[in-house]
Order: structure tokens, then C-alpha cells, then sequence
């Protein structure tokens, strides 16, 4: 563009300068040669300054940028020097509180979580222990019952065959029986004593009465049958106490003391005559 205004100007000057019609039919020889050197001085002056314009912009443009990564690079620097300033407070703080390397830290840290984490296995450990002593309880309780079940089975069966029975040998196998699977059942002695009697046995059914007053000495019908041997062997005095602690226990024995066999002998004793008729 300043070219094309140079060039306008030029033309300007030149239709400024016309001659006169009288003179225009005369031209100078040397005008016109003048005026051409005169254009190509100003479009090489031109030429020139675009030039060093372009120079000048190139230079400007190659400083600007190179101002530029100075200061990234700079930016750059200063950033790294600060992050190395505050990794060095900071491990010169660590050095401080007694920490002397990061390694220090490390295991600090590593001993912190192992006594944590042994603390929390432990407490579970416990638990775990604990549950278990319980489940093992619970389970041999549930063993338990099902065995203790299983011989209530067993001999409520027996029983039932011994009400079947109609001999006294028969009846005392199926007791035997009874206290092979409870060595301690005081109704299986006691009603092994009453087939002794059967079976005219009165020594051996007051021993067995006393072994089922020794394991229980609250079981009146022990007592009964005490009172029976007793009789049968003479003895009435002992057979009239065992039948005073035996309705103490339980007055349901009334009647069968005034039908029972073995009390004949006791039928004109006093004791035994009060005890009949006060129940």
C-alpha cells in the first residue's frame, strides 16, 4: 500500500508539471528518461525500507520469543528450586522430631500397623476362640441330649415289656435290663424288689430297697417295699416305720397296705392298726 500511494503521489507531481500547449509539441529530450531513473530511485528506496521492516519485524518477533522461553525456562527453574526448598524443610523438620531418614519413617510407620493389625488379630483371635468353646459346648449339649433321649427310649421300651411280663423271672430280666442302661434307676430297683418278693426273695429285696434308698432317700415307694420285706422277715417295727415314712411322702398307699399280703402278720399291731385308720 505504500507503495501504491508512492506511486499515486508521483503521478500527481507529474500532472502538476504538464507544459502548456504551446510547449507540449516540444518535449525536452531529457525529460522523460529523467522522470523513469526518478520512479526506479523511489521503488528501490521502497524496496530498501520494506526490507529492513521486515528485518526489524523478524528481529522484534525472534527477541519476543526468546523472552519468552527465558521466562519458561525460568518459571521452570524456580519451581524445581522450591519443591527441592520444601523437600529439604521438610526432612529437616523430620530430622528435628527425630526422625533421621525417610526410612525411619518407614519402619515407625511399619511397627504402627503391626501392633495395630496384631492387636485387631488378637481381639478376633479371642472372639473366634471364644465362639468356638461355645459351639463345642452347644454341640456336645446337643450330643448329649440325644443320647440321653435315645436311652429314654430305650427304656421307656422296657418298661413296657416289663408290663407285658406276667412272671417274676421275667420281669426282673427286663429290670436288669433297665439298669444296665441306668445303674442308678431307683424305680427299676425298687420294682425289682417287689419280683423278689414274688419269687419269696425278702433278703434280696431288702437289699435292693436300701440301694434305692441310698441313691434316693425320698422315693416312698422304696420305702413300701422296704416295709414288706421287712414284715415278711418278722421284723415289725421296721416295717411300720418304713410305712409311716412312706405315707408321709405320699398317703396313696393306704389302701394297698390294708390288701397287701405281706402285712398279715402286722393286722393286730397297734402302729399299724393307727396308721390304717387315721388315712
Amino acid at each position: 500500500m505504500i507503495f501504491l500511494f508512492l506511486v499515486l503521489q508521483v503521478g500527481q507531481s507529474l500532472a502538476a508539471e504538464k507544459p502548456s500547449p504551446e510547449t507540449e509539441d516540444k518535449p525536452g529530450i531529457l525529460e522523460r528518461p529523467l522522470m523513469e531513473r526518478y520512479v526506479l530511485d523511489e521503488l528501490k528506496s521502497l524496496r530498501q525500507d520494506l526490507l529492513l521492516l521486515k528485518n526489524d519485524v523478524t528481529r522484534d518477533l525472534a527477541n519476543t520469543q526468546l523472552q519468552t522461553a527465558d521466562r519458561s525456562l525460568e518459571y521452570t527453574t524456580d519451581t524445581v528450586n522450591n519443591i527441592f526448598f520444601i523437600i529439604t524443610a521438610a526432612t529437616s523438620i523430620l530430622i528435628i522430631a527425630g526422625w533421621s531418614s525417610l526410612r525411619d519413617v518407614k519402619s515407625k510407620v511399619d511397627e504402627l500397623v503391626d501392633s495395630r493389625v496384631r492387636l485387631i488379630s488378637q481381639g478376633y483371635e479371642k472372639r473366634l476362640a471364644e465362639l468356638e468353646k461355645k459351639l463345642r459346648q452347644r454341640t456336645d449339649q446337643i450330643i448329649q441330649a440325644q443320647e440321653e433321649i435315645a436311652l429314654t427310649n430305650n427304656i421307656h421300651s422296657l418298661w413296657m415289656r416289663s408290663g407285658l411280663e406276667s412272671t417274676p423271672q421275667s420281669k426282673i430280666k427286663i429290670y436288669d435290663q433297665v439298669l444296665s442302661l441306668n445303674p442308678e434307676d431307683v424305680e427299676a430297683l425298687t420294682y425289682k424288689a417287689d419280683a423278689a418278693l414274688e419269687l419269696e426273695e425278702p433278703q434280696w429285696a431288702l437289699s435292693l430297697c436300701n440301694k434305692a434308698l441310698e441313691i434316693s432317700s425320698e422315693y416312698p415307694y422304696a420305702y413300701y417295699q422296704r416295709a414288706c420285706a421287712h414284715a415278711t422277715l418278722g421284723l415289725d417295727d421296721q416295717a411300720v416305720d418304713d410305712l409311716t415314712k412312706a405315707l408321709e411322702l405320699s398317703s396313696t398307699y393306704v389302701d394297698e397296705m390294708k390288701e397287701e399280703p405281706s402285712f398279715k402278720s402286722l393286722s393286730e399291731n397297734e402302729r399299724f392298726l393307727a396308721l390304717t385308720s387315721h388315712h
